[in-house]
């Protein structure tokens, strides 16, 4: 099952996630739809967007309690495009109560493993974003190892978004 595109509405004052993502080669997209389906079965409710296709913008962030933000690391550690402009955008944006996570995929054969996930959290927490500490990073295609890391590094978020800070990196 497909999530992207999908939003799910549960009760009145649930929990609200943004999963938005970009993915290149379709293994980002395979750890959003991963995390995704990990709230949405703890009953939380969730909306994914993608770069790519869907309109996003940063002053949208203020309707969700968290945002996870998936993307690819490019070549010698770039950013994608739309992910670079949409950190532009966050820098007339107050994210200072706002919990997120960074995770993608990225190739080990390169010195800059993982550096545009890295770059994206760095700069959420110097524009003052509450920045879940680890960055969720796999190498190439998850495997269902990484899928499990997928689910535990959701839970680990959910954690630090209902204030228990016990085991939470």
């Amino acid at each position: 099952m497909e999530l992207a595109h999908v939003k799910w509405l549960g009760g009145v004052n649930m929990q609200k996630f943004l999963v938005i993502y970009t993915s290149t080669t379709g293994n980002t997209e395979i750890m959003a739809d991963v995390i995704a389906r990990y709230l949405i079965n703890t009953g939380k409710e969730v909306e994914i967007k993608t770069f790519d296709v869907d309109p996003v913008y940063a002053n949208d962030l203020y309707n969700y309690d968290a945002v996870l933000i998936g993307t690819p690391t490019w070549f010698n550690g770039e950013l994608p495009y739309e992910v670079e402009d949409f950190l532009d955008d966050l820098e007339d944006c107050n994210i200072s109560d706002k919990i997120f996570g960074v995770f993608g995929s990225a190739d080990s054969l390169y010195d800059t493993y993982g550096q545009a996930i890295d770059t994206v959290g760095d700069q959420l927490e110097l524009l003052g974003g509450n920045v879940l500490t680890k960055r969720l990073k796999v190498d190439l295609t998850p495997n269902d190892s990484d899928l499990m890391k997928c689910e535990q590094w959701a839970s680990k978020l959910l954690q630090k978004l209902n204030g228990d800070q016990t085991n939470v990196s």
